[in-house]
């Protein structure tokens, strides 16, 4: 590490000693925010066809550009020989396993495509587009490449604008936004124009496109990214994706998908499904006579499980493999054999892989207290995913299938950084709320814990509000329990995780039981005897910033929240979040017909009850929830004289962590805050 870094670090660990005397006791081995800088990540295990090699993407912090960087990396199918390929993501290999397709940086600038024979040291960037390339997926004989592209979009309305004088500093044209496509991607970038199919030659070339119009391939539906999903059939002659038209239906655009099948040749495009759905993630069987997906039936309600669906590629006897599943399918694969489909789900905390046969069998294949992946399966049955536990971050795994068995670790690639790190206990709790529900969360407890003593808590709550906390490596959870504070983390009503009723408790009413069963959960670990009643705190971002909000403005037993990116009004909320709009909204009706209902559920209407210190963290270029619901809630806590503070994050969009440096001040504004408030000094 040069000095310069070194420095960095050095001061880190020193605000860490002042900022809470709790951390200093815990001594130098404790997880640490500097720690998040030696952080690193896998993802995307790709199994090579005949089952002897694995490709994968591996990340870490650039500390000079403060960002992730990604390299793939390659190892034997045993873990031996685990070695840097090259710069890049999302590798995919070729059908006959010569050669490797990739996502990188290129040339004239921006994300391109890459194709690397393996015996080769130079890759061919094939592609030299000015959107970035997503998606990528081989042909079956090698030639193309298909993937998903954001065209340019629409000049929008014209009007005849006299001539500029020469040099004159006119300015710039507005933006004209037509239809409903406001929104931003995972990174925050703004989408403009609509996502189509394009495919290019392996060799390098000019992409063709395949689909167009007013209407994006990959499924979107109540605001959630499902990602972009579509298959090659085995004859190289059509393509299977999934798709949003939004000419079919403006006042509702992201209601609709279908799936779809384009003819490569012609670019003659055929829809398969019959029910409006979100329909979603198509893979084509290996005979090339079923497409398996998962979706459900359109329904109005909040929160419904997805069922793994099965249709002919003429479009024919749609059937679900999993109607009593009560769990979503995610990551399918096809069985080598084509004889079902396996699949993970997730279930109360944990992943593990399912496999649906086509007669409607399912059956659980692995086991395991972890979240597990399935990213790619081999012809040999070798399958390939990304595992994590409690104490253990992501790292890549392989087993076989159908079997399940020889479940191995192949990478460990935070052994330096976690080796000599004293990590906090974790402990799994179940207790009882409202109406008899039966509410499941998780304890972080700070490293050499004493159950004798009492502790400060923090009861964090997590976003969607359909999400689901679980039992994967959370460095943020431990990195507080090594300051001192028990870490509560619980699934209330609305979670995944728990079938179709429980997700959907909380339709048009949310908050509602939500909030009794965060504070039942409080009340369970009180009775334990290991908490300081006078020092609890509650935060969280996203949906947790709208419930740490409606906790504040119902009960005072929390000595200081910290509100993240919160929704604290619905009805300013729908007209300026970038995933809904009018007609699409959390409740029902619209709220000039009656906003009762808007106006209950809206945290600001609460805001004369709350006396509780209230620190607010919200990204300067949030979309999702935007900053105008974080500075009324501002507004309003000053209006009724509360102590709060605005930290408004530079460079942030959804969320305030996204960029390593915001991350690590998000952790040191929490530990601060909390630090300085218990309900004895109120």
């Amino acid at each position: 590490m040069n000095r310069a870094l070194t420095c960095v670090c050095f001061v880190v660990a020193v605000v860490l000693a002042f900022v809470n005397p709790l951390w200093a006791e815990e001594g130098a081995n404790s997880l640490t925010v500097a720690d998040y800088l030696d952080l690193e990540r896998v993802a995307d295990p790709q199994v090579s066809p005949d089952g002897t090699k694995i490709l994968y993407t591996r990340s870490w912090v650039d500390r000079m550009e403060d960002r992730w960087q990604s390299a793939i990396w390659i190892m034997d199918a045993d873990g031996s020989r685990n070695r840097f390929l090259t710069k890049g993501s999302r590798a995919r290999w070729s059908a006959d396993g010569t050669r490797i397709a990739y996502l990188a940086e290129g040339e004239p600038s921006g994300t391109q495509i890459f194709v690397r024979w393996l015996d080769a040291a130079e890759a061919t960037q094939v592609t030299r587009v000015d959107k970035p390339p997503s998606t990528i997926k081989w042909s079956p004989d090698g030639r193309q490449i298909a993937f998903a592209m954001r065209t340019a979009p629409d000049e929008g309305w014209k009007i005849d604008m006299p001539k500029a004088p020469e040099g004159a500093k006119w300015t710039k044209a507005p933006r004209v936004v037509e239809g409903i496509y406001f929104r931003q991607d995972r990174r925050g970038f703004m989408e403009e124009g609509y996502l189509h199919l394009f495919t290019v030659d392996a060799a390098g070339g000019t992409p063709r496109q395949l689909t167009e119009g007013r209407w994006n391939v990959g499924a979107r539906t109540i605001g959630l990214d499902y990602g972009i999903g579509f298959d090659w059939t085995p004859d190289g002659k059509t393509i299977v994706f999934d798709g949003l038209m939004e000419d079919d239906e403006p006042s509702a655009p992201y209601r609709r998908s279908h799936l779809y099948a384009v003819d490569v040749a012609s670019r003659e495009t055929r829809r398969l499904t019959f029910h409006n759905g979100p329909w979603t993630g198509p893979v084509v069987s290996p005979d090339g006579k079923l497409v398996a997906f998962t979706g459900f039936p359109w329904t109005g309600q909040t929160y419904r499980v997805d069922e793994l669906y099965v249709i002919g590629i003429d479009g024919s006897d749609q059937r679900s493999l999993t109607p009593k599943l009560d769990r979503s399918p995610r990551g399918i694969h096809w069985a080598p054999d084509g004889g079902g489909v396996f699949f993970t789900a997730g279930d109360r905390g944990t992943a593990n892989v399912h496999f649906a046969s086509l007669g409607g069998t399912v059956r659980q294949v692995t086991d395991g207290n972890h979240m597990l992946s399935l990213a790619s399966v081999a012809k040999n049955g070798l399958a390939a995913g990304v595992v994590r536990a409690f104490h253990q971050p992501q790292d890549v795994v392989g087993f076989r299938l159908p079997s399940g068995d020889g479940l191995t670790r192949l990478t460990n690639v935070n052994s330096d950084l976690l080796g000599e790190v004293m990590l906090g206990d974790v402990e799994e709790i179940w207790y009882d709320s409202s109406d008899g529900v039966r509410v499941q969360g998780w304890l972080v407890k700070p490293p050499g814990f004493d159950p004798e003593k009492t502790y400060p808590m923090i009861l964090h709550i997590h976003g969607g509000p359909h999400g689901m906390y679980n039992v994967g490596f959370n460095f943020s959870f431990q990195q507080l329990a090594a300051a001192g504070y028990i870490v509560l983390y619980t699934n209330p009503r609305g979670s995944t995780g728990y079938g179709t009723d429980f997700g959907n408790a909380i339709d048009n009413a949310y908050p509602s039981v939500d909030y009794d069963d965060l504070m039942a959960g409080v009340d369970a670990v009180l009775a334990r005897g290991w908490v300081d009643p006078e020092r609890m705190y509650a935060t969280g971002v996203s949906g947790g910033g709208v419930l740490s909000s409606w906790i504040i403005g119902h009960t005072d037993r929390f000595a200081a929240a910290a509100v993240r990116a919160p929704v604290i009004d619905w009805v300013s909320f729908a007209g300026t979040t970038d995933i809904t709009e009018w007609g699409y909204a959390r409740y029902e009706g619209y709220p000039w017909e009656d906003p009762t209902a808007w106006l209950h559920h809206s945290p600001l209407m609460y805001v004369g009850n709350v006396t509780t210190p209230t620190l607010l963290m919200t990204g300067e270029l949030d979309l999702r929830t935007p900053m105008g619901q974080t500075e009324e809630y501002f507004q309003a806590l000053n209006a009724v004289g509360v102590e709060t503070v605005l930290v408004r994050f530079n460079a942030e969009y959804h969320g305030t962590g996204s960029k390593p440096s915001n991350f690590m001040r998000t952790q040191l504004y929490l530990i601060d805050w909390f630090g300085k408030h218990t309900r004895e000094e109120e």
